[in-house]
């Protein structure tokens, strides 16, 4: 079911406007987790597809995660006592969870891409429960989340956290196992039920066969095995030969080289546009971006190019139409406050965004997490109120002239000259919402809650007792209290 309306009627056409604030915060919120207000503040004025060409440039030549010590362990390098193999297990588990975490927080585009690829092509690490299937898996993901579409299906199917998350290592010659194959077309390539047919499945599963389990050594990579393989002939998508692994991914590339390019185009689009691809106007971008992505021989980077450069991108409606997920909503206000942090701070928010049905390498289920409408319930709405508060709280205790700091960036010289409160709040709240609060009356609302329970008297300037933002004592509370009351708002929980 879908539950937005897309109004978006812009093209592919170049957004050429120089960058407000607005559209530069958009750009960042969509292709990272955000940006400090430094980083916006020196991408107003410039031009969207110089940034873009930069961002994207950035996210290709990036170095992945460095492999741990433990990437190539098997059971075998672990102590023999039970207690003491779960504690090494889950404290390698734990530094990898942190380590990708901080390149979520940081790497803009190339992690962004990285975990929207975790939840297409779905593992779940407790299923597989080996570390260093965990750490070539995300290897992959890093390596080719911009890369080659082809190539990315082709090398995923091949990890070892795959083959047995979807029980390719049960798939032998004499007893086929057809998950691999259902979701090699359901779910990564085609779509449910979109240009194949249950005895394509049989014959693809009959040409995966080979790749066996680990052996009595446990957490060993999976291997081909020429003698597990059905050596028969079999007829795939209509073309007939002793098929194998790679004439799978050719024969599949080749003969839906468009209901790929539409498919992917629009898993891409409502993660990055907007929720609701059906709208005829945003029917007309899927086709454009499909029509690349074909011309580009499954090349991601031009498709990605095109659209983050487009009017249609950039457009209004465009704006505040996602519900950030659980580590959206964190990350998010962490890179746009600025404020100092721990990995003990990272942790948490990894923690918080678990209560809330989003646990880093566990997505929900074979089919990921379904995002939007999902990420709110009374429950998790409440979750949502309470841990930022608690964050926000932390960060206050910790250091509160921060929040003095936050203030003055986003104000600038206003910051440092105005007596008005208002003025000041309602640059904040138009820095940290997508498009602001709904009306006046509630900017009045959150005017109220910033001026706090200093006296109107001080708003009035003229002497030294006059309230700034700079200079007055609980300015940090001030802010504090607004950054508390916003976080509560519908608006807050959008991107």
């Amino acid at each position: 079911m879908e539950y937005f309306i897309n109004c978006n009627t812009s093209t592919l056409a170049p957004y050429t406007v120089p960058l407000n604030q607005a559209r530069a915060l958009h750009l960042y919120r969509r292709l990272g987790f955000s940006a400090s207000v430094e980083t916006i503040q020196q991408a107003v004025g410039q031009n969207a597809g110089a940034l873009v060409d930069t961002l994207v440039d950035q996210a290709l030549n990036m170095p992945v995660l460095p492999p741990p010590t433990w990437a190539d362990w098997t059971n075998a390098n672990y102590p023999e006592d039970g207690d003491a193999r779960r504690q090494l297990r889950n404290e390698q588990r734990g530094q990898f969870r942190l380590d990708y975490a901080k390149g979520l927080l940081e790497n803009n585009l190339r992690d962004r891409l990285s975990f929207f690829w975790s939840n297409h092509f779905v593992t779940e690490v407790d299923v597989y429960d080996c570390n260093s299937f965990l750490y070539y898996y995300i290897n992959c993901l890093q390596r080719n989340s911009l890369g080659n579409f082809k190539t990315f299906v082709s090398e995923i199917g091949l990890t070892s956290a795959m083959l047995y998350y979807l029980d390719g290592v049960f798939n032998n010659g004499t007893n086929p196992n057809e998950n691999y194959a259902r979701e090699l077309y359901e779910l990564f390539a085609l779509g449910e039920g979109q240009g194949y047919t249950e005895e394509d499945v049989i014959e693809t599963a009959r040409a995966l066969t080979g790749y066996v389990e680990r052996g009595e050594v446990g957490c060993t990579q999976v291997t081909y095995r020429a003698d597990r393989h059905d050596e028969g002939t079999k007829t795939i998508l209509g073309q007939t030969g002793n098929w194998g692994y790679d004439d799978v991914i050719d024969i599949l590339f080749t003969e839906r080289a468009d209901q790929i390019a539409f498919f992917i185009s629009k898993k891409l689009y409502k993660f990055f546009v907007h929720p609701d691809a059906l709208a005829a106007e945003a029917e007309s971008i899927l086709n454009g971006m499909a029509t690349t992505m074909v011309a580009n021989d499954f090349e991601l980077a031009p498709v990605l190019r095109q659209l983050f450069k487009s009017q249609h991108f950039f457009d209004d409606e465009a704006r505040g139409v996602i519900i950030k997920s659980p580590f959206d909503l964190y990350f998010n206000s962490l890179n746009e406050t600025n404020f100092v942090y721990t990995d003990t701070n990272i942790s948490e928010m990894a923690n918080y965004s678990r209560l809330l049905n989003q646990e880093l390498f566990e997505p929900f289920d074979v089919a990921g997490w379904q995002r939007d409408r999902q990420w709110i319930n009374n429950n998790f709405i409440i979750g949502r109120w309470l841990t930022m508060e608690s964050i926000f709280e932390v960060f206050y205790q910790r250091d509160n002239e921060q929040f003095r700091s936050l203030g003055l960036s986003i104000a600038g010289n206003v910051g440092l000259t105005t007596y008005n409160p208002d003025v000041v709040a309602r640059l904040i709240i138009d820095f940290i919402l997508p498009k602001g609060l709904l009306d006046e009356g509630e900017y009045e609302k959150a005017f109220a809650i910033f001026r706090s329970d200093v006296e109107e008297v001080y708003f009035e300037g003229g002497n030294q007792e006059s309230w700034t933002l700079f200079g007055w004592p609980q300015a940090p509370f001030q802010v504090y209290l607004l950054l508390q009351y916003l976080a509560r708002q519908p608006e807050y929980q959008l991107k």
